[in-house]
């Protein structure tokens, strides 16, 4: 199996643990989209620089405040929440869900397919 399709089926196993997602995106350190599955009609090369972003913002923020290295950034909007996955600075995971969604499941599930994207990049 390539690795373009290890990370494609990294991608769709988080979708399929949580079918209410509006997208879910793996990004470049340099904000380039590697492998998405977006359902929401999103621009995956706009929503990887702006979940890159998101992360270099959590990154001058620990920075800042001395809290160490930056992990997860997550963007609450009245439509809707943005989840940021930082995997070793290497790429980002960025995960949409729904108003409502349920926060503490996301989380569960994309921290353990961020270490594992992780672990795919070193």
């Amino acid at each position: 199996m390539s690795k373009q399709e290890i990370l494609t089926s990294q991608i769709e196993s988080l979708c399929t643990a949580i079918p209410e997602l509006d997208g879910v995106l793996l990004a470049s350190a340099d904000g380039l989209p590697i492998a998405h599955s977006l359902s929401n009609g999103a621009d995956p090369t706009r929503l990887a620089a702006m979940a890159v972003a998101a992360a270099n913002l959590g990154i001058r923020v620990t920075e800042a405040i001395d809290t160490g290295t930056v992990s997860e950034v997550n963007v609450r909007g009245t439509g809707g929440d943005l989840f940021v996955y930082s995997l070793s600075g290497k790429a980002v995971l960025a995960v949409l869900g729904p108003k409502g969604a349920n926060a503490g499941l996301i989380h569960l599930e994309a921290r353990t397919t961020a270490e594992e994207l992780a672990n795919l990049f070193g």
